[in-house]
């Protein structure tokens, strides 16, 4: 999830709770002018796809996004779970499909390889899909930050290594990285540092990272810095911790980040809480809520040499579609979809529009390695 919901949990939990009440009202009151959110009246009938040609030249127009592409599941191939050994840690890994051109699927923060549980399936008909728990996420192994100077091992640069060491050992090939959130940012930092590794990024909501250090005020920056510090060394960031990783914790976020209520099932919940019950989850998560450096999206969008597609549910509380507007002008993006109804996790809370989205890209780029 999107560290702004950090913010906003505070309501729900902390209204009476004495000196943690000083430390998250601290907290909201640093990012709120990023976090505030009011969800519109939702509505799937259109989507506004802007799609960039050539250099300079835009083209723009609406597409019903009730009548994508189809995307047939397979009735053949299933998703299978298996563990990779990477730099002596286990990774969970999934996988479905055995033939046609390879995509990796990558979450977004607090998720895992369940986000992607109505996607596999079906983008498996024609594809070799692989979803991936980042180190420290999901199943994966979660080493301890504190043995390392902050934010030292999680970080993009790590989940890009991560990424670009699969593709090679595991894929076998070049890939497509489909990915959601702070996902996008591993992605496209695993895009930069092994171009021949990767053919394409396509982007859905990615995170715009509100609380990096560039993007905040000089004024707001030593008060974010103090909390992120009381927050990572002292009791009260696992007492944070243990009041969201419950299961109406988590509902109450994914809540949030969904415009359709209905979409955050029982099914959902314990899909995101249970990996963030185990052992180390607790460091992963206030080492990342930690992390204001790196880069950001437009950092990379600016060096990447590969075709980025954007995907965007526009009722995401906390990554606004009018803010991912602004990705669309760089060099590489060749188009952005905006999605109405939809919130921070497309392909999970609309996969019947999202799954034929992935494959439009897909399906363009190895069209046109095909005739080049």
């Amino acid at each position: 999830m999107a560290m702004s919901a950090i913010a906003e949990m505070n309501r729900g939990y902390c209204r009476n709770t004495g000196s943690e009440q000083v430390a998250f009202q601290a907290f909201h009151s640093v990012s709120e002018h990023f976090t505030r959110h009011a969800l519109s009246n939702r509505t799937r009938s259109q989507s506004q796809h802007v799609q960039r040609g050539s250099p300079g030249r835009h083209v723009l127009y609406c597409c019903a996004a009730a009548t994508p592409d189809p995307v047939v599941a397979s009735t053949s191939s299933k998703v299978t779970t298996t563990n990779w050994k990477w730099e002596g840690y286990n990774i969970r890994v999934q996988q479905c499909g055995s033939r046609g051109p390879p995509l990796v699927c990558v979450h977004g923060f607090g998720g895992n390889c369940a986000h992607w549980r109505k996607n596999l399936p079906v983008l498996g008909g024609e594809a070799r899909v692989f979803a991936i728990d980042l180190l420290g996420y999901g199943y994966s192994d979660k080493p301890n930050p504190r043995q390392y100077e902050v934010n030292e091992l999680y970080n993009f640069e790590t989940w890009g290594r991560q990424l670009s060491a699969f593709i090679e050992e595991v894929v076998g090939e070049p890939a497509f990285l489909i990915c959601n959130s702070v996902g996008g940012i591993a992605g496209l930092q695993a895009a930069v540092q092994s171009p021949k590794l990767v053919l394409g990024v396509q982007l859905q909501n990615v995170s715009l990272r509100m609380l990096h250090k560039k993007r905040q005020s000089a004024i707001q920056r030593p008060f974010v810095k103090a909390l992120q510090t009381v927050l990572r060394t002292t009791p009260l960031g696992k007492v944070f911790f243990n009041q969201i990783a419950t299961k109406q914790g988590v509902k109450n976020v994914l809540s949030q980040a969904y415009a359709d209520a209905t979409q955050v099932t029982d099914e959902l919940v314990e899909c995101i809480l249970q990996p963030g019950l185990q052992e180390g989850a607790v460091d992963v998560f206030l080492d990342f809520i930690s992390y204001s450096g790196g880069p950001l999206a437009e950092d990379l969008l600016e060096v990447i040499q590969q075709p980025v597609s954007i995907l965007w549910g526009a009722e995401d509380p906390w990554e606004k579609v009018e803010w991912g507007r602004k990705l669309q002008h760089y060099p590489t993006v060749e188009e952005f979809v905006a999605f109405p109804g939809v919130g921070h996790c497309p392909m999970d809370e609309a996969p019947d529009l999202i799954n034929p989205a992935i494959m439009k890209f897909v399906r363009r780029h190895v069209a046109r390695a095909v005739h080049t």
